[in-house]
């Protein structure tokens, strides 16, 4: 019986599901890829694995060493599960808005995590980045995975999930819908379509408050603000954004995002994240636009084990307006 010499060899090679219900019957076919079935749960298993084992050949990252990172909670898990495997620390730096969940997984894989606010400009000394910044330079052989501006995250997404979607559809995708959070995916996907002359068109899903949709159209840095829907957008510029591999840019709301996450778990049985739901809600659109004999691709990016007690609890969508 074959099996895996560790629970590192299970990341990637996600199925890719039909949606039938979300979807009108005379629209396009949409196809999810159900990143949430990953070892942690998300997408983000993919680039931490690469980008860990590209730094350890560099020399980047030692035995004895610690893993330090900035992270929404995906990111984060995917490094405290590698860590846990390979024997390393994890200092770990997040939002005070992501969910209790993401904080307690992170603790039980051992890692030690520290909550910064929001609310705080992009260069505050207080942002979830530059206290990452702060620690893994006090650190004594830390690494500090710089996931927002290592063109590792990119690379990762070029050699394993673009592959496999190409692999999956046997070719025949007319449209791909990501969201961009850091932007790894997006751009490592994108790339690989454009470097081999694939037609599908790049969509971006960015939410409201983010700065990513506004400088697609006009190469201006926008005022950000908070948005509820974790794990996707950004209040900073991320180098591994790479804005010429996407052909369009849009918009979603949390109750967008929410509404449609909540229907892909009660009516696809996808126990998916709010960031899905933002992703799906714009594949769902994109679909209506085209004729039934097209294919878009949608990325399912997490979990909704993380998200019990936000959008999958009543009273805290009743509490927060939706």
């Amino acid at each position: 019986m074959p099996y895996a010499n560790s629970i590192l060899e299970c990341i990637g090679r996600t199925p890719l599901v039909k949606l039938q219900k979300v979807v009108n019957k005379k629209a396009a076919t949409v196809l999810v890829k159900c990143e949430f079935m990953n070892p942690t749960g998300s997408i983000k298993d993919r680039m931490a694995l690469y980008i860990i084992e590209q730094a350890e050949k560099k020399g980047l990252l030692r035995p004895g060493g610690t893993i330090v990172e900035n992270t929404s909670g995906n990111t984060g898990l995917a490094l405290a599960m590698i860590a846990a495997v390979k024997g390393y620390n994890a200092i770990f730096t997040l939002p005070d808005k992501m969910s209790q969940e993401k904080i307690n997984m992170l603790k039980a894989f051992g890692a030690e995590v520290v909550i910064t606010p929001t609310d705080v400009p992009g260069d505050s000394p207080e942002h979830y980045v530059e206290v990452a910044k702060r620690i893994a330079r006090e650190t004594p052989n830390a690494f500090y995975v710089n996931q927002y501006h290592n063109p590792d995250n990119i690379t990762a997404h070029y050699y394993s999930t673009a592959t496999e979607l190409w692999q999956q559809t046997e070719g025949k995708i007319d449209a791909f819908v990501a969201g961009t959070g850091t932007g790894g995916t997006i751009s490592g996907v994108g790339r690989y379509f454009k470097e081999h002359h694939y037609p599908a068109k790049i969509i971006g899903v960015d939410p409201i408050g983010s700065v990513h949709y506004d400088y697609f159209y006009t190469r201006q840095l926008v005022e950000p603000h908070v948005y509820k829907v974790e794990g996707i957008g950004e209040d900073i510029l991320c180098e591994a954004l790479d804005f010429s591999v996407i052909d369009e840019m849009r918009q979603t709301n949390d109750a967008q995002a929410f509404t449609m996450a909540r229907r892909l778990v009660r009516e696809e049985g996808l126990f998916c994240g709010g960031s899905s739901g933002a992703i799906v809600h714009t594949a769902v659109e994109i679909a209506n636009e085209l004729p039934p004999s097209k294919t878009v691709v949608a990325l399912l990016t997490d979990s909704g084990s993380r998200y019990i007690s936000k959008f999958l609890n009543d009273d805290w969508m009743k509490k927060n307006g939706f």
